[in-house]
């Protein structure tokens, strides 16, 4: 029966001398002797049935099989290398990989790591912007930072950091804007209201709470991101709904404007992480994204 994998043995002892370009080089690497790296060399060309080296002076050449067989060596080993040294450091060294909402990475999260990395000095993150709910298995990722409401997946732990709030905001320089500070939230029926196709609740969900009548709005521009449509509405394009968190560097700034203010949902802004995973750093991390929030 014919092996799916070369000899790994072999395969290891041919990556070294491919490159060190040396037999000798590789059996000091290796810790072997130079007849047992030649011999490892011999049980992979018989079991290919062809040769990988060539003598070249005093040295040796990869044939076109030789050349074929390292690259692929190259790509498998070289990750493998690099997954085996960081868990020779101990997970609490290589970086805390953080997935979360592009829109939450660009208006929150972004604004903050300096902040992050005066009160939690050591903490070194990965911040990867996921525009799709993480998985069950949180895959390819540490932790997740998400709005969200339960219930959660059995297999995460979830650390719970706040209640999301959301509210209407626009810009200073949208025509209307000084007629709205002083209007009743009934008047937005008269308006087309900017919104985002990832979440074409939230409107709905903030006037039942504000006691509008969510069957009166309409809904106008449409937008894939958040980020996006909080540029609209700063740009003075319109209306957008948006959460309070999200917006209050531009409240605090005058660069959005907030006429009634924000409501509660049932979404919770929540840092998760798998059950199974022990690591200190993301109690502290929960910690420090609580206090901000607040």
């Amino acid at each position: 029966m014919q092996r799916d994998l070369p000899p790994l043995n072999a395969l290891r002892a041919f990556e070294a001398v491919a490159r060190l370009d040396s037999v000798s080089r590789a059996a000091e690497e290796l810790h072997v002797t130079h007849g047992a790296v030649s011999r490892q060399l011999r049980v992979l060309e018989q079991a290919l049935v062809a040769p990988l080296f060539v003598r070249a002076g005093r040295g040796l050449a990869l044939t076109a099989a030789g050349r074929r067989l390292h690259a692929a060596a190259e790509d498998a080993l070289r990750p493998l290398r690099s997954a085996w040294a960081e868990l020779r450091r101990g997970p609490e060294q290589a970086p805390l990989v953080l997935g979360c909402p592009g829109s939450l990475l660009a208006r929150w999260m972004i604004p903050r790591l300096d902040r992050l990395a005066q009160d939690c000095p050591g903490l070194q993150l990965h911040l990867s912007a996921r525009e799709t709910a993480p998985d069950a298995q949180l895959s390819g990722l540490d932790a997740a930072l998400v709005i969200a409401a339960p219930p959660w997946p059995a297999d995460w732990q979830v650390h719970t950091l706040a209640t999301e709030r959301i509210g209407p905001v626009l810009g200073p320089r949208w025509p209307g804007a000084e007629t709205l500070l002083q209007a009743s939230p009934q008047t937005l029926a008269a308006h087309a209201l900017l919104h985002t196709t990832s979440r074409p609740q939230a409107w709905r969900a903030w006037a039942t709470r504000a006691g509008v009548n969510p069957d009166t709005l309409r809904m106008g521009t449409g937008f894939d991101h958040l980020h996006y449509l909080l540029e609209a509405a700063i740009a003075g394009l319109g209306i957008a709904i948006a959460p309070e968190q999200l917006v209050a560097d531009d409240l605090a700034t005058g660069r959005l404007i907030a006429p009634w203010g924000f409501v509660d949902t049932d979404a919770q802004w929540v840092l998760c992480a798998s059950r199974r995973r022990d690591d200190a750093r993301i109690a502290r991390l929960a910690e420090w994204l609580r206090a901000a929030l607040r």
